[in-house]
């Protein structure tokens, strides 16, 4: 069984709440899970099993502390056919960049051959002000899919 790196894109601290959260609940599993908070390119490409957590900040973009990595990881383009991901993404509707960080992810990591294991879960924190709740929900329904 291979470990979970579990990646976190965060400006306020939500997306690192929601990792810790989903973590702490794999962990429970018997998964071995490897928290990023300040990723670089390796953390992505020597990944087996990768569960991208992000915001979106500004018009879209990535958060400081996972900008660099996402960057190089479109500048280099490296084959990810061994990795299998998931994305929670993070945003807010009332922008129009709703959740374009963790789309970008999304589309990105499947562009250079990743496999997703479970469907993009995009949460609004205008209706989900405790996005752990139905990033929780999802884990319920995808920890097969993110354990084999």
């Amino acid at each position: 069984m291979s470990a979970i790196t579990l990646i976190t894109g965060s400006t306020l601290g939500g997306a690192e709440y929601v990792g810790d959260h989903l973590a702490e609940l794999l962990e429970q599993q018997g998964q071995t899970v490897k928290i990023v908070n300040e990723a670089e390119l390796s953390d992505i490409t020597d990944s087996e099993k990768l569960l991208l957590i992000t915001s979106t900040h500004g018009a879209g973009d990535y958060p400081e502390n996972l900008a660099p990595a996402m960057e190089a990881l479109a500048e280099n383009a490296p084959d990810l056919s061994h990795i299998s991901y998931a994305v929670i993404a993070i945003g807010d509707t009332s922008y129009d960049t709703f959740c374009g960080a963790g789309i970008h992810a999304d589309t990105l990591l499947s562009k250079l051959g990743a496999k997703a294991i479970a469907a993009r879960l995009d949460i609004d924190i205008l209706e989900n002000p405790l996005p752990e709740e139905p990033a929780e929900a999802w884990l319920s329904q995808n920890m097969t899919a993110l354990c084999e």
